[in-house]
C-alpha cells in the first residue's frame, strides 16, 4: 500500500526568542514615548511656563527626528539595527534621568529642556529605522508580526499618557520622566538578549556616508510602487494627517472639554488595536490596494467632525478611523519589509519616515492659521475630501494597485 499523504507542515511559531524579546522591548518603548508630552506639559506649565514651550519642545523633538533619521538608516545598514537601536536607548537614557531628577527638584531652565528635547529626536531617529529591518528577521509571518506590534502599540499608546497623568498627579513631572527612563533601559536589555544572525558581508556596503544616502535614494527611486506611495502620502500628510489632530483637539475641547477629547482619544487607541486584530485575521493578495480601500473611514471620522456631530458619533467615527489608519499600517509596513532588499531596508524606512513626518509637521503648523483664516470646518471639509481622492490615486496607480502579497 503506498504510504499516507504527509500532513502539511506546522507554520513556524511567531512567539520564538528574539520575537518576544522585541515585542517587550517595542511595547515599553511606545508606552513611554506616550508619557513624553503629559510630562512636559504639566513641568512646564506648572512652572509658570506658557503653553507654547510645550510646542517648542516637542517641536524640536520633531525637527531633529527627522533630520537625522536618514543618517540613522545608513546607520543601521552600515553597524547592524540592532546595535544602533541599543545605542539610542543608551544615548536618551541619561537625558530621561536628567529631566526627571530637575523636574523633582523645581524647574529646569528652558535651554536644558530644550537641547534635551533635541538630543531625544536624534536618538529616536537612530532608533526608528532598524525596527523595519529587524521584523522580518525574527518573525517568520510578517504580516502576523505587524499587526501584533501595531495592536499592542495602540495600547500601550493609550497606557502611556494615563499613566503619565496619574504619576503628575501623585508626584510629579519628575516621576514620569523616571519611568521614561526606565523604558528605554528595559528596551535596551531586551534588544541586548537578542540573538539575529548577521548579514553576510558580501551585501553589507562599506562606502562613504554620503554615498550610501545616494545608494539609497537610488534604491527608492527603483521601486515605483514604493515612491509612489511615499509621493501620495505626503500630500495626505500636509492637507489631512497633518491637520487633523491639532484641529480635532481644539474642536473638541472647545465644543466639548477637555475630557471629552480624552474619551475620543482612548476610543481611536481601541480602534487602532481592533484594525491590527483585523489585519492578523485578513490576508488581501494585494495588500495596498486593501489598506488603501480601508483608509476610506478616515474621511467620515473627519466629516462628523466639521458637521458638529455629538460625542456618540465622533466616537464611531474616531473607532472606525483608528482601525482604517491601522489596517492600513500594517499592510504598508508588510509589504516594504517583503518587497525591499533587507541590505536596503533600513535606508528605505529611513526615506518613508522622514518624508511623511516633515509633512506632517508643515501640515500641523499651517493648519492653525489656515484654519483662523478660512474656518476649521472648511478645513477638515477639505481634508474628507481629498482623503477620498488619496484614496483614488493610490488605487489608480497600478504598481500600487497590483503590488502581490509575498
Amino acid at each position: 500500500m503506498p504510504a499516507p499523504p504527509e500532513p502539511p507542515a506546522e507554520p513556524p511559531a511567531l512567539w520564538n526568542r528574539n520575537f518576544r524579546l522585541f515585542f517587550v522591548a517595542r511595547a515599553v518603548a511606545v508606552f513611554g514615548e506616550g508619557m513624553v508630552p503629559v510630562a512636559f506639559a504639566a513641568g512646564l506649565l506648572g512652572a509658570g511656563h506658557p503653553g507654547s514651550t510645550v510646542g517648542y519642545a516637542l517641536g524640536g523633538w520633531t525637527a531633529a527626528f527627522a533630520l537625522f533619521v536618514l543618517f540613522g538608516g545608513v546607520l543601521a545598514d552600515r553597524f547592524t539595527a540592532r546595535r544602533m537601536m541599543i545605542l539610542a536607548d543608551l544615548l536618551r537614557l541619561p537625558g530621561a534621568a536628567v529631566l526627571a531628577v530637575s523636574f523633582a527638584l523645581g524647574s529646569p531652565p528652558l535651554w536644558a529642556v530644550y537641547t534635551l528635547s533635541l538630543l531625544s529626536g536624534m536618538g529616536a531617529a537612530l532608533f526608528q529605522p532598524g525596527v523595519a529591518s529587524t521584523i522580518p528577521r525574527i518573525a517568520p509571518d510578517v504580516q502576523r508580526a505587524n499587526a501584533v506590534l501595531r495592536v499592542a502599540e495602540a495600547l500601550m499608546t493609550m497606557a502611556g499618557p494615563a499613566a503619565a497623568g496619574l504619576l503628575v498627579a501623585l508626584w510629579d513631572a519628575g516621576a514620569a520622566f523616571a519611568v521614561n527612563g526606565v523604558t528605554f533601559a528595559v528596551s535596551a536589555l531586551c534588544l541586548a538578549l537578542m540573538r539575529i544572525a548577521p548579514i553576510p558581508s558580501d551585501s553589507l556596503r562599506r562606502d562613504s556616508l554620503g554615498a550610501e544616502l545616494v545608494g539609497g535614494w537610488r534604491e527608492f527611486r527603483a521601486r515605483s510602487w514604493l515612491w509612489g506611495v511615499i509621493a501620495i502620502w505626503t500630500v495626505y500628510g500636509l492637507t489631512v494627517a497633518g491637520p487633523m489632530v491639532p484641529l480635532t483637539a481644539s474642536l473638541v475641547t472647545e465644543d466639548h472639554g477637555s475630557a471629552a477629547y480624552g474619551v475620543l482619544m482612548a476610543v481611536n487607541g481601541a480602534g487602532s488595536a481592533v484594525g491590527g486584530l483585523l489585519a492578523l485575521r485578513l490576508r488581501p493578495r494585494t495588500p495596498l490596494a486593501a489598506g488603501a480601500v480601508a483608509l476610506l473611514g478616515l474621511p467620515v471620522n473627519l466629516a462628523l467632525l466639521g458637521l458638529g456631530a455629538p460625542v456618540p458619533l465622533l466616537a464611531a467615527g474616531q473607532f472606525v478611523g483608528g482601525a482604517a489608519f491601522a489596517f492600513w499600517l500594517v499592510m504598508w509596513s508588510t509589504a516594504v519589509q517583503t518587497h525591499v532588499p533587507q541590505e536596503a531596508l533600513n535606508r528605505m524606512h529611513a526615506y518613508d519616515v522622514a518624508g511623511s513626518l516633515l509633512m506632517m509637521g508643515v501640515g500641523r503648523t499651517l493648519s492653525g492659521p489656515v484654519a483662523a483664516a478660512v474656518g476649521t470646518e472648511q478645513v477638515l471639509f477639505a481634508g474628507a475630501g481629498i482623503a477620498v481622492l488619496v484614496v483614488g490615486a493610490l488605487l489608480a496607480v497600478r504598481p500600487i494597485r497590483t503590488l502581490p502579497r509575498l
